[in-house]
């Protein structure tokens, strides 16, 4: 009989605890956290809304609204974290510059993250963005896992075949470190695989469900 993926049950009693604009601000810097992170179109709020199964990210038709560190409890010792989304061409510059510190200083202190879940739209993989946050991964020794999100905006020929491309630079660029996968919150593409990260990183892998 397959055990249910503890994660599941947690994520789905996920809870809003706080924003920081601020390292200093962040809730106590003890036990489980995974953050996401993603371009501000790449599809980060819907990825997070679907995997918690509630409106918790908040999703805009105008990208670049996330301006702050959002944390949302699992339980008393886990959470998800959602990062500002970042390259919006019309997000003021200070702004830009202001969440890139920030985040930074988030990414290189925090010793309660354990992973780094980055979002990239199937039709746009590898961005600037997309490069830096993978350079910062491998340098810091932090596991990444990518979704491609949106993957129901191409057949399913044409999806596979950005992942095996996507799969090879990064292997031949940043190593066998970071895994990857396609997503799509709207057809819940690719869920049971996010789940497994998850509990992999929050230590749940091997508990069975109550």
């Amino acid at each position: 009989m397959q055990v249910k993926n503890p994660i599941l049950g947690l994520c789905q009693q996920a809870k809003f605890a706080i924003s920081a604009a601020k390292v200093d601000q962040c809730p106590p810097d003890q036990g489980y956290e995974v953050a996401f992170a993603g371009r501000s179109n790449a599809g980060k709020s819907s990825a997070l809304n679907t995997l918690t199964h509630a409106s918790l990210a908040r999703t805009s038709k105008t990208p670049g609204r996330t301006q702050l560190l959002n944390f949302f409890s699992l339980d008393d010792e886990r959470r998800l974290v959602d990062l500002p989304g970042y390259g919006y061409a019309k997000v003021p510059i200070p702004l830009k510059q202001h969440w890139q510190r920030h985040l930074e200083a988030y990414l290189g202190s925090r010793e309660a993250l354990k992973g780094l879940i980055l979002m990239m739209d199937v039709r746009h993989p590898m961005t600037d963005f997309d490069m830096m946050m993978l350079d910062w991964s491998r340098a810091s020794g932090m596991p990444m896992h990518i979704l491609l999100t949106k993957a129901d905006k191409l057949t399913f020929g044409a999806a596979k075949n950005t992942l095996l491309k996507v799969q090879a630079e990064i292997r031949k660029g940043w190593g066998d470190s970071v895994s990857i996968q396609l997503f799509s919150a709207p057809k819940r593409q690719g869920l049971e695989e996010a789940y497994g990260v998850l509990a992999r990183w929050m230590e749940l892998a091997d508990k069975p469900a109550e």
